[in-house]
């Protein structure tokens, strides 16, 4: 990406021939040349590009060209278009497999492997409360051969994330361990960090072994490896998080993952990349700076062409401003209080879910909350009767985990729940599908990353929702970067920083 002089600015172009820059600054003007010019009065730099940045292990490991990938949003949000897309692209994504079904994602897969023919890819794996969807789903990627996973939602793990990472393991004849499937967790929490970098827990071992989903030599190497091959610290981000601001759990969980590895002295090392917040070319360089591995994309690619998400929430994504984000209750952990950050623009989600939450919290049942209260929620919120969105609940856990239909029936409280589960269930598919009749009650997930996206390229063709394919904002994402690092480096020396221009933003 050599940097020349032009008109008395200076202006980075892209272009990798040359591995050093040649440069001389005097009273803020620089002067920038691939070749040494006469005298010794000039200093060398790095000459970067977008795949100069990040760990080049990461890369070697996962077969990628950029140290990239693109976080998994449930419900197929990160579709299988996007996640071809941007392995194509030298890049990896993660698909959205929660809240899917078996089949549909084991189709996802196929299309996925045929598409990509070789090139890396991650299916998601969303902590799940239901033991056995999640051993099956576990079973299904190792009989597919699916290489790679994204672990996230993850408090302590579980005995379907350890078969997954055992199953297959084995050591070669140099005494190397063999890991067939790698995962990478996303956490947020350093005691969360530290389950993911130590071995598989000794107890989730001993059952798998028990049952006789894993071998005895798999068991025996269990010990000798963490369980994830790659950390994803995740900061401020759309959908779930702690609200966790990058740059001060970024350098923290980076030092701690250093001091797990040198307690275990395992063969490999385990990384620390960072999502949360990466919106911008310098977002993405100072994750870098902070010593990230590499950076993951979440909300920014949601509103790309290839996203599983209707084209009217695109639109709505494209107008996103930062202050259009909110906190709001989020269904799989509705009775705990736990939230997720989505848009507010538009819809009353957040405003509905909240009042569901108060109401869950105050009353015993819904029979107990005053009649005018529950004529409210039943055609301003749920806009069905409470009876007849039960039955439809009991028909769905009849399929998936029949003993919660008798402790609902038995406590009317979780009963209750349920109902109100289903709507905040329900908000986010009615968001992927873009039903007209649900339009203030679609639940959007998303970042504070997509309003300062929206804001970077005001003005650019990608201003518009049609323009923006996931793998062309990756790499605008990533050349940005280098961009910026070289004007810093040149600013540094003494240039001028408003005498820079360029196409990259």
């Amino acid at each position: 990406m050599p940097i020349v002089n032009q008109e008395n600015s200076i202006r980075i172009l892209a272009d990798e021939k040359y591995p050093t820059l040649c440069v001389s600054v005097a009273d803020g003007a620089a002067v920038v040349s691939t070749e040494k010019p006469k005298g010794d009065d000039f200093l060398q730099i790095p000459n970067l590009s977008a795949k100069d940045f990040g760990d080049r292990e990461f890369k070697k490991t996962y077969g990628l060209k950029y140290a990239l990938y693109g976080g998994a949003m449930a419900n197929g949000i990160a579709s299988a278009d996007m996640v071809i897309a941007l392995g194509l692209a030298g890049c990896m994504g993660s698909y959205g497999s929660g809240g899917q079904r078996l089949e549909v994602v084991a189709q996802e897969i196929d299309k996925i492997k045929a598409a990509l023919n070789g090139k890396p890819y991650m299916i998601n794996m969303l902590s799940n409360r239901n033991a056995q969807m999640e051993m099956a789903l576990a079973k299904m990627l190792v009989e597919k051969e699916v290489p790679a996973v994204e672990a996230s939602a993850y408090i302590v793990p579980s005995e379907a994330l350890v078969y997954y990472r055992l199953k297959g393991v084995y050591e070669n004849g140099d005494g190397r361990i063999v890991i067939p499937h790698k995962i990478i967790a996303k956490v947020s929490r350093e005691e969360v960090l530290e389950k993911f970098v130590s071995p598989p827990p000794a107890e989730c071992v001993a059952s798998l072994l028990e049952s006789g989903l894993i071998t005895e030599a798999e068991a025996a190497l269990a010990p000798r490896i963490p369980l994830a091959d790659d950390i994803t610290a995740e900061a401020d981000s759309g959908g779930h998080t702690d609200g966790r601001p990058l740059v001060s759990m970024l350098p923290a969980l980076i030092a701690l993952a250093k001091r797990k590895q040198a307690e275990f002295g395992y063969q490999q090392k385990v990384r620390v990349g960072a999502g949360g917040g990466i919106g911008t070319g310098l977002s993405c360089l100072g994750a870098f700076e902070m010593g990230a591995a590499y950076v993951v994309t979440g909300s920014v690619n949601q509103g790309c062409v290839e996203s599983g998400t209707s084209d009217y929430v695109k639109q709505i994504l494209a107008e996103t401003a930062m202050a259009d984000v909110t906190m709001a209750p989020c269904a799989d952990m509705f009775e705990m209080g736990a939230k997720v950050e989505v848009i507010k623009k538009k819809t009353m989600y957040a405003q509905n879910a909240q009042k569901l939450y108060e109401y869950y919290v105050k009353y015993p049942s819904f029979e107990a909350i005053p009649a005018a209260e529950r004529d409210r929620i039943e055609k301003k919120i749920l806009k069905d009767t409470f009876a007849h969105i039960w039955t439809g609940t009991k028909e769905y856990f009849a399929k998936v985990d029949p003993a919660k239909i008798p402790q609902a029936e038995k406590n009317p409280k979780l009963k209750m729940a349920l109902v109100f589960r289903w709507y905040l269930g329900s908000s986010s598919r009615w968001a992927v599908k873009g039903d007209p009749d649900r339009k203030f009650d679609m639940q959007i997930w998303c970042g504070q990353a997509m309003g300062a996206f929206n804001l970077w390229v005001k003005g650019t063709a990608l201003e518009k929702a049609e323009n923006r394919h996931v793998g062309e904002v990756a790499k605008l994402l990533l050349d940005s970067c280098a961009y910026h690092y070289m004007k810093n480096l040149l600013v540094r020396m003494g240039a001028n920083p408003d005498s820079f221009r360029g196409d990259i933003l």
